[in-house]
């Protein structure tokens, strides 16, 4: 069985080999953020599948943030590479989801905390705590949370 973070090596050498420099420096980078969080606690380990895909998530959103930080700053070449990189890592991840399907998601979880006695201001942490598992990787904190305050909002 492959493993993602073998397959993200794979495609780093590959990439050495095509002389593709966006590519291989995008993975290069990502593959150290993976090591350095397989060595960040006690003991060295292997991360998971489901772990290597958080690292991924977050340098994407790295990537995208920086993007717009230079789009700002007047530097068009700089946002251009980011938002490449950003796009070569998300196609690592999971399609996101829908805002449909995060809809759906969310209203489900909305009927569970009600059914819990969650109500109010209070039934935000409850339900998100019912989505967050569900939805991990696949949509951002902020769009669950906008989602979820509008369905509570009614």
């Amino acid at each position: 069985m492959t493993t993602l973070k073998s397959k993200l090596q794979e495609d780093l050498n590959a990439a050495i080999r095509e002389r593709d420099e966006l590519r291989s420096s995008t993975l290069r980078l990502t593959l150290t953020a993976i090591t350095k969080e397989e060595v960040a606690g006690k003991e060295k380990r292997e991360l998971s599948d489901d772990e290597v895909l958080k690292v991924i998530t977050k340098e994407a959103k790295k990537r995208r943030e920086a993007a717009e930080a230079f789009a700002q700053g007047g530097r068009p070449e700089s946002a251009e590479r980011e938002k490449a990189e950003g796009e070569l890592l998300a196609a690592y991840l999971p399609k996101p989801l829908s805002d449909e399907e995060l809809n759906a998601i969310v209203a489900q979880a909305v009927e569970e905390a009600r059914a819990a006695g969650a109500e109010g201001p209070r039934a935000m942490g409850a339900v998100m705590k019912i989505v967050n598992p569900k939805v991990a990787g696949l949509a951002e904190g902020g769009r669950v949370a906008a989602a979820v305050k509008k369905l509570l909002a009614g």
